[in-house]
């Protein structure tokens, strides 16, 4: 499918954001280290504030990236941004769940691959963009921009202790594959990460999913 803008259109789409939104991108950094950290303590309170950034994230992709700015090029962004929000009052309704889900650090594949997710997000994915000629403020930035933005919401839910309902990663995973067209057709090449979060993340929250009832049928 063509896209409706250029890579230099969409380029140009981040460094207006990017310029308006002055020092969020500290901030954004900041909290995404700081769930990080609280998946690593675990405990109910330190879960509801994980879930609380992702939503937070989500909503500022919405509201702030995709209606408020990336609009002017692409008239689907009123779609994306809906489904942005759709999803942050998903993660801010899992959050204000009685039990939430629950996040632990563990020594486990599943767990290195969180990590892994959650390092190229904030770290190689602004290093490998820069390299290739997209450095800020013309980047994509963690927790504000869709693409990080999913790469890092993979990683936490990675995290999660317990089954991860499909509704907290269907529209992550049906980005992470509208996102290699930006990959491809842009040159964008740090967002290759975003359809190998996306598959293997889903895959393997999914095999979890499956697994979890024939467990409980063999301790029953």
């Amino acid at each position: 499918m063509q896209l409706p803008f250029t890579v230099e259109e969409f380029l140009s789409v981040f460094e207006r954001y990017n310029r308006a939104i002055g020092p969020a991108p500290l901030f954004a950094y900041g909290l995404a280290a700081f769930a990080l950290a609280l998946a690593w303590r675990g405990g109910r309170p330190a879960n509801r504030t994980v879930l609380a950034v992702l939503a937070a994230f989500w909503a500022m992709n919405g509201a702030g990236y995709h209606l408020t700015f990336f609009r002017s090029v692409n008239p689907a962004a009123t779609a994306f941004g809906t489904l942005f929000l759709a999803q942050a009052a998903l993660y801010a309704a899992a959050a204000t769940r009685l039990e939430p889900l629950r996040f632990r650090v563990r020594a486990t594949p599943r767990h290195a691959l969180a990590l892994a997710l959650a390092g190229y997000a904030a770290i190689a994915y602004p290093i490998l963009g820069a390299a290739l000629g997209h450095a800020y403020p013309r980047a994509p930035l963690l927790g504000l921009a869709p693409c990080p933005t999913t790469i890092f919401t993979f990683a936490i839910l990675l995290l999660a202790e317990d089954t991860v309902p499909v509704a907290l990663y269907a529209i992550p995973f049906l980005w992470s594959l509208l996102g290699a067209s930006a990959a491809s057709q842009l040159g964008i090449r740090e967002d290759w990460g975003l359809p190998v979060a996306g598959l293997a993340g889903t895959a393997v929250l999914v095999v979890r999913r499956r697994r979890r009832p024939a467990e409980a049928r063999g301790r029953a």
